[in-house]
């Protein structure tokens, strides 16, 4: 442990601990822009400087560590002014049009800037050129130059969790920017559309496509019936946008700010979550049965940004993942055959709205194995932050807004769907429904929760790479294998066709933590990291369940009894499932 003085007070940390972790472990505030634990500890923005007695120099708190005897000073005049130059000299190459940003009330840099009195700016603005600030804004990530306060974050989350290396620096100075890598464009470079450069910058030079409007004028046409899907995630995090806590944020709350929007029907993913098991689980069993994953496991289908990265850097397993959609596709498939012949509308009278914790998303609904006679399986997509300004934008009151269910034929859904959301989930309920098709019976509803990491570990920087399980079915030992984030993705990736590692069936998600964690996930404009949080809301209302089994879903029963006959039936394979080789990035 080392001893040191803060502002006057004693402290004592660990060795090793920066001065601003000892500050912030003792509840003492030093701003900061760039800093991001054990991610980016570089020093760039300069606003976290402190000043040491002893010293002639202030200096970065984020990357100079502590002393024994250290006497920290963060709140001297001396310090004061020298933050707020180092903000105003920000602010000076950063576009302050704050009421049009996506981030508005939500960062850091202005949170920054109204705590440090900056109402006025001494320095002329110095914006990027019309050249820098070219960008394909029909992609699904956006990036702003213009608001870019190179701070570095989106490279270092690039290149140290997700392993991508987008990002890249030009220029020296002050006229250093961040550039895709390569002086290519975004859509040319294998970008996972994971928008996690999104969740952890600090201002508004990273953002979702907004397709808000898009949404909003469906809904005011009276020639097309509105359907919107909210996914398992998304419940764990919206109210935190809206300021409610956990008991007040129900998903049957955000159904009823929906219906007062508009949408003519609302469904809860969690529904087609349980489907997706149906399908996996059988295609699990059935590809093991065929010896099909003797060499190599298959992998779950759930996550766009994970498909995109295999494709792309792992191609020689992409025969490896499972052929079924992932849960918003096989929704928006249902809900334009099953769903669409029950309320006498044809598919292209319906215009179908995910709500997703993802940016990925918006991607996956325009692959072109998506869609049937040409008309996509899912209109648009919307992130959580996107159904929060919908719902604000409809001058809606959330506390005066009543709970409503969901509509009828697909209503139901199960814990074993709503665990989607948290990494581990969807091979947790996998296997519940996998034992059951095998032993016919149910296994205890929490036998497999040893696979479980959104609530346990694999946050931003992670306690391990993957985790795995193995256990006994049908006779035979099967090992699993759960991982988060594309750096992990790679890791194991790169075991498997190693020999280094031997799994049956592996589940990745291209967020740490999974969608709990996701690039479309509510920004509060803070550090604090809410995977983990998340995923355990969605554990616990999984526990809370009475119903807990995919296969025990009664409309996901009624739906096969109907119309689609069975698991991996003609029909099934037709609409629920999709060959991964038949498009490309």
């Amino acid at each position: 442990m080392v001893n040191l003085t803060i502002n006057g007070k004693p402290v004592s940390v660990p060795e090793g601990t920066s001065i601003l972790e000892a500050a912030l472990q003792n509840g003492i505030k030093i701003p900061h822009l760039c800093y991001l634990k054990g991610i980016n500890e570089i020093g760039a923005c300069r606003v976290c400087c402190v000043e040491i007695e002893g010293e002639e120099r202030l200096i970065p708190a984020c990357e100079n560590h502590v002393r024994e005897g250290m006497a920290v000073h963060t709140d001297t005049l001396r310090v004061r002014e020298a933050q707020r130059t180092n903000l105003e000299l920000i602010l000076s190459q950063h576009n302050g049009y704050c009421p049009s940003c996506s981030r508005n009330g939500h960062c850091q840099l202005q949170s920054l800037a109204e705590e440090h009195n900056i109402s006025i700016n001494p320095y002329p603005l110095d914006l990027p050129s019309e050249k820098l600030s070219r960008w394909n804004r029909d992609f699904p990530l956006i990036r702003d130059a213009s608001k870019c306060i190179k701070c570095m974050r989106c490279i270092s989350i690039c290149d140290k969790v997700q392993s991508l290396g987008i990002w890249d620096i030009e220029g020296t100075g002050g006229r250093t920017h961040v550039v895709v890598k390569g002086g290519k464009t975004i859509d040319k470079v294998n970008c996972s559309i994971c928008g996690q450069c999104i969740t952890h910058c600090p201002v508004g030079a990273l953002h979702e496509r907004d397709d808000v409007e898009r949404v909003a004028k469906a809904i005011a046409d009276p020639n097309v019936v509105t359907v919107v899907q909210i996914a398992p995630a998304v419940r764990a995090s919206w109210g935190e946008a809206m300021g409610l806590d956990d008991e007040k944020a129900t998903v049957n709350l955000l159904a009823g700010a929906l219906r007062k929007a508009g949408f003519d029907y609302v469904f809860d993913t969690s529904f087609s979550a349980d489907l997706t098991i149906m399908e996996e689980g059988s295609e699990l069993l059935e590809r093991l049965k065929k010896g099909e994953l003797d060499k190599y496991p298959m992998f779950t289908s759930c996550c766009p940004g994970w498909i995109r990265f295999i494709k792309t850097e792992f191609p020689q397993l992409v025969g490896q993942l499972s052929s079924a959609k992932s849960p918003q596709q096989m929704f928006g498939s249902v809900i334009k055959d099953y769903f669409a012949k029950r309320i006498g509308k044809a598919p292209s009278e319906i215009f179908s709205v995910s709500i997703m914790p993802c940016t990925a998303k918006k991607a996956e609904c325009e692959i072109p194995t998506m869609q049937r006679d040409g008309v996509k399986d899912v209109d648009c997509v919307l992130t959580t932050r996107e159904a929060v300004r919908l719902i604000r934008s409809f001058g809606i009151d959330i506390n005066r807004t009543e709970e409503t269910g969901f509509d009828t034929l697909m209503a139901d859904y199960t814990g074993a769907g709503v665990i989607f959301g948290a990494t581990g989930g969807v091979m947790e309920a996998a296997l519940r429904s996998a034992y059951f098709l095998v032993n016919g019976k149910n296994p205890d509803a929490d036998a497999f929760k040893a696979i479980r990491t959104g609530a346990e570990g694999n946050t931003v920087t992670g306690e391990s790479p993957w985790r795995e399980l193995s256990f006994e079915l049908a006779g035979k030992k099967l090992t699993v294998a759960v991982a988060s984030s594309l750096g992990n993705a790679r890791k194991i990736c790169q075991a498997i066709l190693d020999g280094t590692v031997k799994y049956d069936f592996v589940e990745i998600m291209a967020c740490p933590g999974g969608c709990a964690g996701g690039g479309g996930q509510v920004i509060l404009g803070d550090d604090v990291e809410r995977a983990r949080g998340r995923g355990k809301k969605l554990y616990k209302l999984d526990k809370d369940m009475k119903e807990r089994f995919s296969h025990e879903n009664p409309d996901v029963l009624k739906l096969y009894k109907d119309d689609f006959g069975a698991p991996l039936s003609h029909k099934s394979e037709e609409y629920l499932h999709t060959d991964h080789f038949a498009w490309n990035l």
